[in-house]
């Protein structure tokens, strides 16, 4: 045997080290969840997949065989709704080099089923103008599944909960039309009463202890009736039928009156139409958000501002206080501010809270118009609540 038909010295061990990375890239691949792949978009815009792993039959209902006869297999698996968002993801990647993430739907007509696909892959340059991609593919059907549940869920709950204030505020209602109308009607027949009573006596003769409880009896009454009044205002203001920038007028001169506080209202219309469930919540998160105010805030000066603006209802009330600090947020029980970002996003709206300029918070609510509300509805629970978070706050 001639010296040049011997081997290289180095090519058995290079050989066997060649064979050893195989194996473990094989024993890889073959413990990886989902399609190991190589994908390659070439200059003249044909598709090819230079390497598919074994997961490619049980992911695509394709053996890896098929797809790399007929590549071009692989786009029409996806749905078409999906199709557009997936050709713009593979440009994008294509054009910056970035990593390609997408997920969609696919038609496995092996199992006549449509699953949710993720595909991850990281984007090479070829000298021939191509781009090959590096990547998996992984069936996410289950987790999709699972968060439409999840999704769906939420949405059940922003009903229930859209509901139950509903109804809460239908009993207020009623609660407060009784005491006025039941109550307030005996109170003021008892008051007429005594004053008659009051009158018989002062005809009949001198009896100062029977006038003494005629006048303490009168002074109960009006006591009463005036503690009637105060509860009807708050289970609900009777100007509440006038409107919101009534009502919403009517409590801001409540809050400086009772507080002390220096308040201001604006409105850039004098009526603004809205349905009942949107006057009521809107006043009812001024409410909460006041009361906020007077509780936390030491502030002296509010302002209130309502606005009709092109395409939403706009409320934002804002302070000169010392704000909400992180521990405030973070009390388990502090359930103000969710229960009024609970109305604002059953009303298809947003509720956004951010610091005031010169100090204190800005709470801003936007919701949409009537018209354009009834499409948002059904996306109650995905909506987000902007600016801070304010899952754990007063």
């Amino acid at each position: 045997m001639s010296a040049a038909s011997l081997p290289h010295p180095d090519s058995a061990a290079l050989a066997d080290e060649l064979e050893q990375v195989r194996a473990r890239f094989d024993a890889i691949v073959s413990n990886t969840p989902g399609l190991v792949y190589q994908f390659v978009l070439h200059a003249d815009g044909r598709v090819s997949f230079p390497y598919l792993s074994d997961g490619c039959q049980a992911l695509l209902g394709l053996t890896a065989a098929e797809l790399r006869e007929q590549p071009e297999r692989f786009l029409e698996l996806i749905l078409s709704d999906d199709r557009k968002s997936y050709l713009d993801a593979m440009q994008a990647s294509a054009s910056a080099l970035w990593s390609w993430n997408w997920e969609g739907r696919i038609w496995v007509d092996a199992w006549k089923d449509v699953k949710w696909i993720n595909l991850r892959c990281t984007p090479h340059a070829l000298a021939d103008g191509a781009v090959r991609w590096d990547g998996i593919m992984t069936n996410i059907s289950e987790s999709k599944q699972e968060q439409m549940e999840v999704r769906h869920s939420r949405a059940r709950l922003a009903e229930l909960s859209a509901h139950a204030e509903r109804v809460k505020e239908q009993e207020r209602t009623r609660i407060a039309r009784e005491i006025h109308d039941e109550l307030g009607g005996n109170l003021t027949a008892i008051k007429m009463a005594v004053a008659m009573l009051a009158a018989r006596l002062d005809e009949v003769g001198d009896f100062p202890a029977l006038r003494e409880r005629t006048d303490y009896v009168d002074a109960l009454v009006d006591r009463t009736i005036d503690a009637v009044h105060r509860i009807s205002l708050d289970l609900r203001p009777a100007l509440l039928d006038l409107g919101l920038v009534a009502a919403l007028e009517w409590q801001v001169k409540e809050f400086e009156k009772q507080t002390g506080i220096a308040c201001s209202f604006n409105a850039n219309q004098r009526e603004i139409a809205l349905d009942n469930d949107q006057t009521t919540a809107l006043f009812r998160i001024a409410q909460e958000a006041l009361t906020n105010i007077a509780k936390h805030a030491g502030a002296t000066r509010v302002s209130v501002k309502l606005a009709r603006l092109r395409h939403h209802i706009s409320l934002k009330i804002g302070d000169n206080g010392s704000g909400i600090r992180q521990s405030d947020r973070a009390k388990p029980a502090s359930f103000g501010l969710r229960g009024m970002a609970e109305r604002a996003r059953a009303l298809g709206g947003t509720l956004a809270l951010s610091h005031a300029a010169g100090g204190g918070t800005l709470v801003a609510i936007k919701i949409k118009h009537e018209t354009e509300r009834a499409a948002l509805i059904a996306a109650a629970a995905g909506a987000t609540i902007a600016g801070e978070n304010i899952s754990a706050v007063k």
